[in-house]
């Protein structure tokens, strides 16, 4: 089985990869068909390296572990310390490393230690009380998952390895879209925006409006030649309605902020000079300017007076670190006309949009501006490769638990059928299995999502994914951190639990199907 295992997967490599080199892709097929096809005899040539009177309980574990056991687990611990401490100070690049490479995978390993260590407790403390409630389920599923053999320990260690490797990945797939939908959130300032150096014609909102997936349309006016009046800095001033660009703010939350802050005053219509009127600022701007009252020469050369009153480091309407936004209606009537229009919607198309805006103004779409950051194979390569992992590290967690709900199987078959003479009804036998199966499942599930959210959590200070996430090393958005996805941390948890369930619901109905004479020699060798 080893040897064409062996084959077919040298062959499957060299196919998917037609320019590699042979020699290296021989030996590395050659070393693991030999580790497979020497597994088996050096294990039974340890297994019999003594001789013993009798094996005992196959079923139980020794109550102390192994001096050799102990110092294996040591040293894990401490390489994924190291590797974990070398991650944080200097982070994934710079010669780092295979070994900060394997962090992910030591810490889950560390985690998968801790709870074969722990795990056992809680269920032989539970034995006792259960032997108390009525009928025997309860207690045998117990007393029978509380017996910690080599059988139930390596699917842990592989469960809780493999769910780290697929949260890790998973949070690393989703912290780059979230920084890509960011960027081009910033960029755009809503779902699309239609913009013009000249004023919008009055009624383009309306046809806008009607496009399929358009929900709101937002008017703003942006004069990018506004001056202060020695005409040495330019500051980009936006005139918008304070209503409904609060609201746009707050959902695309790009500077939220309440509408009342920038109303203007009684007695500032019509652009009145003598008014002062409210403005929302940058830090820089705000800054500069401080909370006094300043003068602002508008492009048609009219003036307002401004006093900075809120500060946001964003606003939809203007991309830039200086930006004024202020009441429209404050300003002299027809300086500041709308230029520009903001538009929030699911599914726009970017075709009704051209033809609705009819060449008056410069169509943007936030999902098209988040594809230019996409146009790297060093990009579109680290993604492939962060998704290989997360469907392998699901695949593996499947397979551990398959394999070791497989490895029991003739040993349940029979339990079920001695039980079964003892007036153990079919239902009674589904829930046993059930309940056995739990202890192993729940555990791994539990702890893969405890240890993906600390695996994230110690090495994201060392991860920074502005080069996975965008075309160019200065992003819009700043540093891309690692972030926990709570999406990543459940679906994998969930899957286990289920697919533990299911499969022995479907055990204890196959079973139930046999014959007794058939099941009392499940697993029987004669």
């Amino acid at each position: 089985m080893a040897v064409p295992a062996g084959a077919l997967g040298l062959g499957a490599a060299l196919l998917t990869l037609p320019g590699a080199r042979l020699l290296p892709a021989l030996w590395a097929a050659v070393a693991v068909t030999a580790v497979a096809c020497l597994a088996l005899p050096l294990r039974a040539t340890a297994a019999h390296r003594r001789v013993r009177v009798h094996d005992g309980r196959r079923d139980a574990a020794a109550p102390r572990a192994s001096r050799r056991r102990t110092v294996a687990e040591l040293t894990v611990v401490v390489l994924a310390l190291g590797a974990v401490e070398t991650l944080r100070r200097r982070g994934a690049t710079n010669g780092a490393g295979d070994l900060v490479a394997m962090a992910p995978v030591l810490v889950g390993v560390i985690a998968a230690l801790v709870l074969v260590r722990l795990y056992p407790l809680p269920l032989r403390g539970l034995a006792r009380p259960a032997r108390r409630l009525r009928g025997a389920v309860g207690p045998l599923a117990l007393a029978r998952a509380g017996r910690t053999s080599a059988s139930t320990v390596l699917p842990l260690l592989a469960l809780l390895t493999a769910f780290t490797v697929a949260a890790f990945g998973g949070s690393v797939l989703s912290g780059v879209a979230d920084a890509r939908d960011r960027a081009a959130l910033l960029a755009v300032g809503a779902d699309a925006r239609v913009e013009a150096a000249e004023p919008l014609p009055s009624g383009l909102p309306r046809r806008l409006g009607r496009v399929p997936g358009v929900r709101e349309v937002t008017e703003a006016g942006v004069d990018w030649l506004a001056r202060t009046p020695d005409g040495r800095q330019s500051l980009p001033l936006a005139g918008v309605d304070p209503g409904a660009y609060a609201a746009l703010a707050g959902r695309t939350n790009l500077g939220a902020f309440p509408e009342g802050r920038l109303t203007r005053p009684d007695g500032a219509g019509s652009g009145s000079e003598e008014a002062v009127l409210p403005a929302l600022a940058s830090p820089a701007v705000a800054e500069r300017f401080g909370d006094r009252a300043f003068r602002l020469r508008l492009a048609d050369g009219n003036t307002a007076t401004l006093r900075i009153v809120l500060v946001r480091d964003r606003t939809p309407a203007v991309y830039g670190d200086d930006f004024l936004v202020v009441d429209r209606a404050g300003l002299p009537t027809g300086s500041v006309p709308p230029n520009v229009l903001l538009l929030t919607g699911d599914g726009l198309d970017a075709g009704a949009l051209h033809r609705a805006a009819d060449d008056v103004g410069t169509v943007h779409l936030r999902s098209e501006q988040r594809n230019t950051y996409v146009d790297s194979p060093l990009q579109s390569g680290a993604e492939r490769i962060y998704t290989a992992a997360v469907a392998a590290g699901a695949g593996y967690a499947a397979l551990a638990l398959l394999l070791s709900l497989a490895s029991a199987a003739p040993e349940r078959a029979a339990l079920l059928a001695r039980l079964r003479t003892m007036g153990l009804t079919r239902a009674q036998g589904r829930r046993l299995l059930v309940l056995e199966s739990l202890p192993q499942a729940l555990p791994a599930a539990l702890g893969g999502v405890l240890t993906g959210w600390a695996a994230v959590r110690l090495l994201s200070p060392g991860i920074d994914l502005t080069t996975i996430a965008m075309s160019t090393t200065a992003s819009p958005v700043g540093r891309a951190e690692l972030r926990a996805d709570p999406w990543w941390l459940a679906v994998p948890a969930v899957t286990v639990l289920v697919l533990a369930v299911g499969v022995a619901a479907l055990q204890a109905w196959w079973s139930g199907r046999r014959g007794a004479v058939t099941e009392l020699r499940a697993g029987d060798a004669r």
